[in-house]
């Protein structure tokens, strides 16, 4: 290894472990296993492809075929490693993860020498064996992570070092749950396995051709947006320099968010988003109901909170009664006042496009139940957040929520801290799943707190270019082109709305994933 990569290395590994033993040192309760975060347990090569054999794993499939349309031709072969190593649960008590560390191969001066690091945060999913390392199947029945194989061709492939976690929770983890949307857990994790992807990289003679140049980013996608930008935040704490970080379509402002679902504009997805966020939450803070039939209705309350992240597809559970696809709340108002959000007629900060989609989460069957969404529904208007319903200046969560749940998710909101590295948050306008409002929060919160013009900026992918200048231009181009291209499929296979279904249903995991992923390497690439 050349000897400015050795020593890059060789600091920023002392700067990690000077996060963990901190952290350690501040939790007196900290036994031996905690203070043993980040300790590499066991690894595996499970792929070893050249710039070919990745060009042709890609153009085996059409979704492969698009993705390197998009990303472009393999630069370099990649090889990719699981790993295993220790971190915490949501409660802070011991456990292990383990994670994908994708390293660039190659002669050329893009795939080898000292390169960047990358740390990558994976979306929302449901299968437990999910892991990123498995780029060559994309089944989830046999662990097979389409999404690893995204970032392997967007990011490793070009030429940088990416370590990836799969969670506390999947891919061996030996924690029963998932901490899901826990800032502090997630982001610690990912620490964890920053540390753990550097010892591997370090203590292998045969990797010696490669290592880091010094720069740290930070990028993921949905789930993995929000669990990027929190990194961001606890490295930046910690004394960890960032070169920039870019995430996309995360839920930021996780309180606005939550009382927005809560006031009825519910998102696509939402009975699996609510489950894994309240199941991890009480595991984490105990307080969020006495038992599972306070909040879940009584159809779903006795093995809900082992439901998630499970070895059954989501379908299976939809057709076996498990979860209900839709219908988050019931169609009865908890109380007559109530009655103009269930659902919205007129919903605010939200594009009109999406309010036929907010009556689908109200009916029969429902998840959660009418008194505790009553509930929350008072706590909101007693203690309303300053970006939901009516966007404030500073957009700053609610000052004091009173009800355990929405004290859950403004602890785990990231309206607190103001970056000094740059930050490019990427999203859809029109996004079902994760609303669009949550960036446009950030940034106003971020502004309002003083950060320096021009280190934060938004960029949604579905609005009109701005100019000669937009240097997101061809992505937003790109984007217009691919939404067509999805509801004109959907017209010849007979929709009767114009496609508009089939684009609601690509847009937040396919077509704005891939934009955001594409403007992610984009802007990195200017540091």
């Amino acid at each position: 290894m050349p000897k400015p990569a050795r020593a890059a290395t060789l600091v920023l590994l002392s700067s990690v472990a000077l996060v963990i033993a901190t952290s350690a040192q501040a939790d007196s309760s900290c036994d031996k296993a905690c203070r043993e975060r980040g300790q590499l347990l066991d690894h595996r090569v499970t792929s070893r492809l050249d710039a070919a054999a990745l060009s042709n794993l890609l153009a085996a499939s059409p979704s492969g075929q698009q993705l390197m349309q998009m990303a472009g031709k393999p630069e370099c072969g990649v090889q990719i490693v699981h790993y295993g190593y220790r971190t915490i649960g949501g409660a802070g008590e011991a456990a292990t993860a383990s994670g994908a560390l994708m390293i660039p191969q190659g002669d050329g001066p893009t795939c080898s020498g000292p390169r960047p690091m990358m740390l990558y945060a994976h979306g929302t999913t449901t299968y437990s064996k999910y892991d990123l390392a498995d780029v060559t199947r994309s089944d989830p029945e046999n662990g097979g992570a389409s999404e690893g194989l995204s970032v392997a061709a967007m990011y490793a492939a070009h030429g940088y070092i990416v370590a990836a976690s799969n969670y506390a929770g999947y891919a061996g983890s030996n924690l029963p749950y998932h901490p899901y949307l826990n800032a502090d857990q997630q982001s610690s994790e990912m620490i964890d396995s920053l540390r753990a992807a550097r010892a591997l990289l370090s203590g292998d003679g045969s990797r010696a051709a490669i290592g880091e140049n010094g720069k740290l980013f930070v990028t993921g996608y949905s789930q993995g947006g929000f669990v990027a930008l929190a990194t961001h935040r606890a490295l930046q704490a910690a004394g960890v320099s960032v070169t920039a970080s870019a995430p996309g379509s995360g839920p930021y402002a996780l309180a606005a968010t939550a009382d927005a679902i809560v006031a009825g504009q519910v998102n696509l997805g939402s009975t699996l988003f609510t489950t894994l966020a309240v199941t991890g939450y009480q595991r984490a803070y105990g307080n969020l109901y006495r038992k599972p039939a306070e909040f879940f209705e009584a159809a779903y309350a006795p093995d809900i909170e082992q439901l998630l992240p499970g070895l059954q597809s989501l379908d299976s559970m939809f057709s076996q009664g498990r979860l209900p696809p839709s219908h988050l709340f019931s169609s009865t108002p908890p109380a007559a006042r109530f009655a103009p959000v269930t659902p919205p007629a007129s919903p605010s900060l939200t594009p009109a496009v999406l309010t036929p989609l907010f009556a689908a989460g109200f009916g029969e069957g429902n998840l959660v139940r009418n008194r505790y969404r009553g509930a929350l529904l008072e706590d909101a208007a007693a203690n309303p957040d300053g970006a939901f319903p009516n966007a404030t200046p500073g957009m700053a969560p609610a000052a004091n929520p009173m009800h355990p749940l929405r004290q859950a998710f403004k602890r785990n909101d990231l309206r607190n801290w103001v970056p000094k590295a740059p930050v490019l948050l990427c999203g859809g306008g029109s996004d079902p799943m994760v609303f669009f409002f949550n960036a446009r929060a950030e940034q106003a919160y971020w502004l309002n707190a003083g950060v320096p013009a021009g280190l934060t900026a938004v960029l949604d992918v579905d609005s009109p270019v701005g100019g000669s200048d937009d240097s997101f231009a061809p992505i937003k181009r790109g984007f217009v082109n691919a939404k067509a291209a999805v509801a004109r499929q959907a017209i010849a296979a007979g929709a009767a709305d114009g496609g508009a279904s089939a684009v609601l249903r690509s847009y937040h995991g396919g077509l704005v994933a891939g934009s955001c992923m594409l403007a992610a390497r984009a802007f990195f690439a200017t540091f």
